[in-house]
């Protein structure tokens, strides 16, 4: 069954829209978009328009709705669960209106996502309320593939390779434990949320000579992307929509 016939008959879909080029929805999130009454999207506070629906908006019609939902970037527990719970109430408020809803996610729906929690708030509050998911293309993904065209060839993992995608560690100790233990078992880390360790984080991998050994790659998908060898970036800090690619070995059989 198509993602499309579902709609019609659930009326609500959590959509990835990537990492940030408009070009890298899936043909399945732009159906959902174009069978859209309205169009919920996250932002961070009050009057921003939100990454997602920036990414999404060329496929966006100006007939459909667009509702913006806060989700504040705080470390407290409290707020955050009010958001995603207020949220769960407005999409199914939607629904049970009749509109075929779209929640906008950046990059995958189920990948360190506000979607998730969205979609925990939503079976647990309103489990009258169907839904369905569509995957988007990662930052790690869209980063391997961008650097290529650059001729940095960076496979994010080969067979029998393990890979491990997690925010980057808060200290210099955890990270060469971490790089040590990926060392062992021939695990290719994408470390995210990089932005303003970087500078240690660099101190790290040249320590563990792994500097050219690793992908830098900052706000993918994005025009004024930017990726490259770990090496050729400076220690100065970077944009939190940046990560890091590290591959210590290379699998012995190869072209």
């Amino acid at each position: 069954m198509s993602i499309t016939s579902e709609f019609s008959q659930d009326q609500l879909v959590l959509v990835g829209v990537g990492p940030g080029d408009p070009e890298l929805l899936t043909v399945a999130a732009v159906r959902a978009l174009e069978a859209a009454d309205v169009v919920v999207h996250p932002i961070a506070y009050e009057g921003a328009e939100g990454m997602a629906l920036a990414i999404a908006s060329r496929w966006i019609r100006p007939d459909q709705r667009c509702l913006p939902l806060l989700f504040p970037m705080v470390t407290e527990s409290q707020p955050r669960i009010a958001a995603w719970r207020q949220a769960a109430d407005v999409l199914a408020a939607e629904v049970r209106s009749g509109n075929r809803v779209v929640l906008l996610c950046e990059g995958d729906v189920s990948l360190f996502a506000t979607g998730s929690y969205v979609q925990l708030a939503l079976r647990r509050h309103h489990p009258d309320v169907p839904f369905v998911l569509i995957p988007g293309i990662t930052s790690v993904s869209a980063a391997a593939a961008a650097a290529a065209k650059d001729s940095f060839d960076f496979p994010l993992a080969f067979q029998q390779e393990g890979l491990l995608i997690r925010p980057c560690p808060e200290t210099h100790a955890e990270l060469i434990a971490l790089l040590q233990s990926a060392r062992k078992t021939s695990t290719v880390l994408g470390l995210i949320k990089l932005g303003q360790r970087w500078s240690w984080v660099r101190a790290a991998l040249e320590q563990e000579q792994l500097l050219d050994r690793a992908l830098f790659a900052q706000r993918v998908g994005w025009p004024d992307q930017w990726v490259a060898s770990a090496q050729a970036v400076p220690d100065d800090v970077r944009p939190y929509f940046s990560m890091l690619l590290i591959r210590q070995q290379w699998p012995e059989v190869l072209p």
